[in-house]
């Protein structure tokens, strides 16, 4: 089915496109975690926290145990760390580029400045 690996990338990062969820995975990369140890841990209202973890749950990025009255979460596919890394990896790969950007910028004003 043409189009259909596009789709279903697509999907996966729509399901990322939040940066509560993304807090979520990060979270569920150390282990599984009720709702309430993620509400105390995002510093979030339980219907914030729930909303999340319902729209990761419908993209079968988490999966739940329940044990008596608490449901846990864990991560359906550790792959998903894996992504996360990269995109950390992406996003400090940026910084350091900026950085580099703006010492040069800097170094350029007081060049300048100095054959004034």
């Amino acid at each position: 089915m043409p189009g259909s690996l596009q789709g279903f990338k697509a999907e996966l990062f729509k399901a990322l496109a939040h940066p509560a969820r993304i807090r979520i995975l990060e979270l569920l990369r150390e282990g599984e975690k009720s709702v309430t140890e993620m509400q105390l841990a995002l510093s979030a209202e339980g219907s914030t926290v729930s909303q999340q973890l319902a729209i990761l749950r419908m993209k079968n990025l988490v999966d739940t145990r329940k044990e008596g009255n608490v449901i846990f979460y864990r991560l359906r596919d550790r792959q998903v760390n894996k992504l996360l890394d990269v995109a950390r990896q992406i996003f400090e790969a940026h910084v350091i580029q900026l950085q580099s950007i703006t010492g040069e910028q800097e170094e350029s004003g007081r060049t300048a400045a100095r054959s004034r």
